[in-house]
């Protein structure tokens, strides 16, 4: 929290992390995604987007903590919660190098080094900001357990994906279903469409004037805390710990 002087006591302003350099700055990058545009840019990049990310996310370790102590912000340079700019192009034909965009990824700590883990997703790009959580493309032994897990459980899930505090902030990903039931779910089952996702993720839209608020850090705070019933739901079902 930035503070301010008043007679006879101090008032804790929220720190306003991010203005709309940032997306000033992901606009020209789709422009000009290019190395040298880049470097003449760096500075831009780590004043507008690098350093106000890393601080949020230093910030954002006391309200996680609140939320479960097995899901971390990590503050660090490479290999932290703030995904790295630069794009693999090892496997696409889009060679741009650089990302148009901005994430950053609280993954839980038995899962870090695997970015398909549950976690809390925060993606800033201009005219897409949004915040997400959940388990992006599991493996299938992961997948499984989940579908298990959802047909054993069928008021739990509801709990965790239909009512308050999620349902009002969050909407599950439609994602590409599979074509058929899974191995091991009747055709007609209640659940079936449930059943049949490869990605067990939900998001919520945010406004660029949210992310640019000084309010940010409760606003996203509160987001995450909406979720916390969602990510619960699929640690237990993977057996982690919440």
């Amino acid at each position: 929290m930035d503070s301010v002087s008043a007679p006879g006591y101090l008032v804790l302003m929220p720190t306003r992390y991010f203005t709309p350099g940032l997306f000033a700055f992901r606009r020209e990058l789709a422009e000009n995604n290019n190395r040298p545009w880049f470097k003449a840019n760096q500075e831009r990049y780590e004043e507008q987007v690098r350093r106000p990310a890393l601080a949020l996310i230093e910030d954002l370790a006391e309200p996680l903590l609140a939320i479960s102590r097995f899901f971390t912000a990590d503050p660090r340079l490479v290999g932290g919660s703030l995904f790295r700019i630069q794009r693999d192009t090892r496997f696409t034909r889009d060679k741009a190098p650089y990302k148009t965009h901005a994430g950053i990824h609280l993954r839980h700590v038995a899962t870090r080094e695997d970015v398909h883990a549950p976690a809390f997703y925060l993606h800033l790009e201009p005219g897409n900001c949004f915040a997400a959580l959940g388990l992006w493309k599991p493996a299938a032994p992961r997948a499984q357990a989940i579908r298990t897990a959802i047909a054993a459980r069928p008021d739990a899930w509801a709990r965790a994906t239909r009512r308050p505090p999620f349902s009002p902030v969050y909407a599950l990903g439609e994602g590409d279903p599979l074509r058929r039931p899974p191995p091991g779910f009747a055709p007609d089952h209640p659940l079936l469409d449930d059943l049949k996702r490869r990605d067990f993720t939900a998001s919520t839209r945010l406004t660029q004037a949210r992310v640019t608020a000084p309010g940010f850090l409760d606003d996203y705070a509160a987001t995450m805390r909406a979720g916390a019933p969602f990510l619960r739901f699929l640690c237990k079902a993977l057996d982690l710990a919440f």
